[in-house]
This record gives structure tokens, C-alpha cells and sequence, in this order.
């Protein structure tokens, strides 16, 4: 007979989801989904606010990667005032997105997925945690706390927070550097590089135990969509974007903020709260793509800092094309990580890094405008519309999960058509299966608001726990 497998919740990921796999009456594997099961509403939530509170509270959206949503918002509000930000302001901004992007990224390898790495996916589930890994492995345990408080407490010493900071505001933010600050974020580096060299070379050391990963964890051809500069390097917060197809080609390239939505669609699926983005012109879902670290990487020629150069150049030796497994998005955030790392000493080189002049100020001078960044799992946009007193009439957030959602699925499915013969599996090949999901690192609360085809149950239980009511929408 035929069964549902359901993974539920998945572990180790940001946010609530689940996965069904449907086996056919030999047991075989017929289709499987990644259900994102939380549903929020920010952009319906923003409408009737002043356009100028748009970052603070578009902030509040996710306590993992704040700082993306204040720069992508601040820009879309940018382009309403028509100004440019200081150039010290812009700096420092880039520097709080590669701070937020270490500690993202050392989240995601250390504490989600380092415990499969490490201990294995077929490891005792009680101990394949971060603690685990401290355990079987203490100096790269540490680093990895270690790296994730490096990128913690740069945001705190610029925003004041370490989660949710105001200093981001249009126009650019509220403060300068002060040379104490930047003098304890220097202090900070050696450690910061000694820990990113020591989880490379580890990496390096185990990657080769899973070449079964690789083959099945959403290895396949795919379009690829990032930040890009003019000279070919990696950019986190400014620039266009380009997509490439997938043999390396570019398919479009300089899409601005305000091209976005023109070239970018959303499709809704009815099991799942999270959109599916697609490049219109090849429409859903052919024109699916992958945005984050492993996109990144495909798409650029340099990374523009020499430790992280080094890394890129052999990152690209795996495959004589774009890198298609999804399973080395680990490797790239460890190499972004890196590259971060430099990048953030070169900015507080800039002579002008303490200037004063950190904010410009302005009204509503247009009713739309798009702000677009690279977050720690991919691109993200911001696109509003205002009246002429500047209180939001309209907002759309398109966000990386999003972009990442239909290729997710497709290495959900590719992995379980591998894994579960005859209607048979394991912990561990469940665990592997999650797996896949993880290597995106997605961020399911940023992700959910589509358009609401999946039914909202509310159910209402009284003190003993019996159902007393339940409305279905």
C-alpha cells in the first residue's frame, strides 16, 4: 500500500517546517515537499506606517539576519527620498553586513550542520548537536562560538545590539565609529582568521567521507542569481545583480533593485507558506534558481581579498563549470567567512572610517522605490509604495528562502528517491534528508508570506486539552 513518510518538525533550521515523501505501493519513492508551516504577514503589517520607520520594523521580521532586512529597507527608502548616503555611512553599513554575515554563517556550519559533519549522519540523534561537536572536537567547537561572538559583537559595537539594532536608518545611520570601537574590532581579527583557517582545514580533512552526500544533496543543473561588482568581484551590499544558467552563461545581467520585480516572479504552491521565485522570462519553474554562498561563488571571478582568493580559486577546481551540489554550500560560507573577515580589516583602514558625516536627510521625493543586499542565505529585496505623506500604501519583500524554495524541494526529492528503497529507511537516512534542506541554511521566518492557498487551521482547546472549537480557512 502506499504511505507518507513526515519529517516533523525539520531540525536544525530557522524557523518551522516539515517534509512528506509519498512512497507508491512498491515502496518506492514518488514525490516528497518541504513544507514551510508558519505563516507571518510584515508587508500587510507595514501598510499605513511612515515609510522612514520601514527598517526598524522590517528588523523585527528575523533575529538572525536583522542587519540584511535594515540595509535592503533602507535603500527602498532611499530611493523614495532620491538621496545618496554618505560615503563613510556606506562603509560602515557594509562592514555591520559582513559582521552579520560571519555570525549567520558560523551559525549555520558550527551549530546546524558541523554535528552531521563531524559525528555523522548516522550519529546517536542525543548527542549530534553543537555540544557533540565541543565534545568530539573542542578547538573547532570553540572556534566556532568564537566566530559567531566575533560577528556578534562588531554589530553590537556599531548598532548598539547585538539583534534588531536601530542604527540603520534611511539616509544612512544614526552614528560614526568611534576610534575605540574600531580599535576593539581590530583586537579582535587575529582570533577571528586563526579560527576561520582552522575550520577550512578540518573541512577540507572530512569532505571527502561524503562524495554519497554530494551526488544526491540537490545536485543538479540550475540558474544561479547574486550581487555582482563591475570588476567581476563578490559584493554584499551594493552593485547589480547578474543570472547565469546553468553552464556559467549570463542570462541577464545589471538588474537593479527597480528591475527586480519586472524580471522576477512569484509562484504559490498549496503546501507550503514560502513562495517560489522564478526568472519570468523562463517561467515557473524553469526559470528556478539558486541564490546564497554556493550562487555567489559560481557566479564571480574574484572575491577581492587575497586569503579568500586563494580559497575561491580552488573552490572552483571541484567542477569545470558552476559547482551544482548544494552539499558545498558549506565549504562556501567558510570561505565567505574568510572573506568577511578581510574585508571588514580593510574598511577600517579607510581614512574616512571615523568621519562624522554619516546621514543624509530628505522627504518624499518619489512614491516607490526598491532596495536590494545580499543576506548571509541569498538575495533579498524591499519594494514600497508610499502617498504623498509617506505612509506605506504597498510592500513586497522578496526573500532568499523563497529563491532557494524550488531547488530545495527538487534536493529533498532527489535525496529520497536515493535513500528510501522498498519502503525502508533509518533515523540516519531521514537525518540525511533534513540534511539537505540545511545545506541552504533557510530562514523560514523571513520567508513566510504568500498568498494564502494553504489552509489556515486555528484549533481552540480548553484546559484538559479536548477540542472546543476549530476554524479552518
Amino acid at each position: 500500500m502506499s504511505q507518507t513518510i513526515t519529517i516533523d518538525p525539520v531540525t536544525r533550521l530557522e524557523g518551522h517546517g516539515k517534509i512528506t515523501i509519498q512512497l507508491n505501493d512498491q515502496g518506492l519513492v514518488e514525490d516528497a515537499h518541504f513544507h514551510v508551516t508558519q505563516v507571518r504577514g510584515f508587508e500587510k503589517f507595514a501598510e499605513g506606517r511612515p515609510f522612514y520607520e520601514m527598517p526598524s520594523l522590517m528588523a523585527r521580521i528575523c533575529g538572525i539576519c536583522p542587519v540584511s532586512h535594515l540595509i535592503a529597507s533602507a535603500k527602498a527608502c532611499e530611493a523614495i527620498m532620491a538621496v545618496r548616503i554618505p560615503h563613510t555611512a556606506a562603509q560602515l553599513r557594509r562592514m555591520l553586513n559582513l559582521a552579520q554575515m560571519v555570525q549567520s554563517h558560523a551559525l549555520s556550519f558550527f551549530y546546524l550542520s558541523s554535528p552531521d559533519l563531524l559525528l555523522g549522519m548516522e550519529s546517536d540523534p542525543a548527542t549530534r548537536h553543537v555540544f557533540g561537536v565541543v565534545a568530539a572536537a573542542p578547538e573547532l567547537g570553540r572556534a566556532g562560538i568564537a566566530l559567531r561572538r566575533f560577528g556578534q559583537h562588531i554589530i553590537e559595537l556599531l548598532g548598539n545590539k547585538r539583534i534588531h539594532p536601530g542604527w540603520v536608518v534611511p539616509g544612512g545611520v544614526t552614528e560614526p565609529l568611534s576610534s575605540a570601537k574600531r580599535d576593539e574590532i581590530l583586537a579582535m581579527l587575529p582570533e577571528a582568521y586563526a579560527g576561520i583557517k582552522l575550520a577550512l582545514t578540518a573541512y577540507k580533512q572530512i569532505a571527502d567521507r561524503f562524495k554519497p552526500e554530494i551526488e544526491v544533496f540537490a545536485n543538479f543543473p540550475s540558474n544561479y542569481l547574486s550581487l555582482i561588482n563591475e570588476d567581476e568581484s563578490i559584493q554584499f551590499t551594493d552593485g547589480n545583480l547578474r543570472l547565469i544558467g546553468p553552464h556559467g552563461g549570463v542570462i541577464e545581467d545589471g538588474i537593479t533593485a527597480t528591475r527586480f520585480t519586472e524580471v522576477i516572479g512569484e509562484a504559490v504552491e498549496d503546501y507550503s507558506y514560502t513562495k517560489f521565485a522564478y526568472y519570468k522570462p523562463l517561467g515557473y519553474p524553469d526559470g528556478s534558481y539558486r541564490v546564497g554562498p554556493l550562487a555567489r561563488l559560481n557566479i564571480v571571478d574574484s572575491m577581492g581579498t587575497p586569503l579568500a582568493e586563494k580559497e575561491l580559486i580552488e573552490f572552483k577546481q571541484i567542477a569545470k563549470g558552476p559547482v551544482e551540489s548544494s552539499f558545498h554550500y558549506h565549504h562556501a560560507r567558510l570561505i565567505e567567512i574568510l572573506y568577511g573577515i578581510e574585508k571588514i580589516e580593510e574598511i577600517l583602514t579607510d581614512s574616512l572610517i571615523l568621519d562624522t558625516h554619516v546621514r543624509a536627510v530628505a522627504g518624499v521625493n518619489r512614491l516607490e522605490g526598491a532596495g536590494q543586499a545580499e543576506a548571509p542565505r541569498g538575495t533579498l529585496m524591499h519594494h514600497y509604495k508610499v502617498d504623498e505623506n509617506g505612509l506605506i500604501t504597498w510592500a513586497n519583500l522578496v526573500i532568499a528562502t523563497g529563491q532557494n524554495n524550488n531547488a530545495m524541494n527538487k534536493g529533498v526529492l532527489q535525496a529520497a528517491k536515493s535513500y528510501v528503497k522498498d519502503g525502508k529507511f533509518t533515523e540516519g537516512v531521514l537525518n540525511r534528508i533534513e540534511a539537505v534542506v540545511r545545506t541552504f541554511d533557510p530562514c523560514l521566518s523571513c520567508s513566510t508570506h504568500a498568498f494564502g492557498q494553504m489552509p489556515l487551521v486555528l484549533t481552540l482547546l480548553n484546559a484538559e486539552g479536548k477540542q472546543v472549537d476549530q476554524l479552518i480557512r
